[in-house]
């Protein structure tokens, strides 16, 4: 009996080191991968124009992507101006949506809806406002909504 058990020692040492072998090639082991992490809290947004009072029952105009993070990019015309008023305003969008100082619009009504969806330096952001009409988009004073 001695000698069995002497010889399956090595063979399962053996066995086992295979194993852990296996496990660590097969990325298992390897849950968060060495290298690949960032300096940066994800910045990714949906930016979006809808004719309507609301996102969910209006229809969407235009709709575009922003990255801020490591550096601007995405679909939106002025990235690196939005990520700046984004930067400097936080998750805080009501400045963006103020009129210009001058602006002059009818008082018609024909809301447009705008969204920020995804997510703000790690943070998930989900925002949006109305304006009374097109004109109101147009005259306020960030470019985030300039789409």
């Amino acid at each position: 009996m001695r000698s069995i058990t002497r010889s399956l020692g090595p063979v399962a040492g053996a066995m086992a080191l295979t194993a852990l072998t296996a496990l660590v090639g097969s990325g298992v082991a390897d849950a968060a991968p060495s290298g690949t992490g960032s300096l940066y809290a994800p910045s990714a947004l949906v930016v979006s124009v809808t004719a309507g009072e609301n996102a969910v029952e209006g229809t969407v105009l235009r709709a575009v992507t922003l990255v801020c993070a490591p550096k601007p990019g995405g679909t939106h015309p002025a990235p690196a101006a939005a990520c700046a008023e984004l930067r400097a305003n936080g998750a805080s969008l009501e400045p963006l949506v103020a009129p210009r100082q001058n602006a002059a619009c009818t008082r018609e009504w024909n809301p447009v809806t705008v969204t920020t969806d995804g997510v703000w330096q790690g943070r998930r952001l989900s925002w949006s406002h109305t304006f009374g009409n097109p004109c109101g988009l147009r005259s306020s004073s960030g470019v985030l909504f300039g789409i």
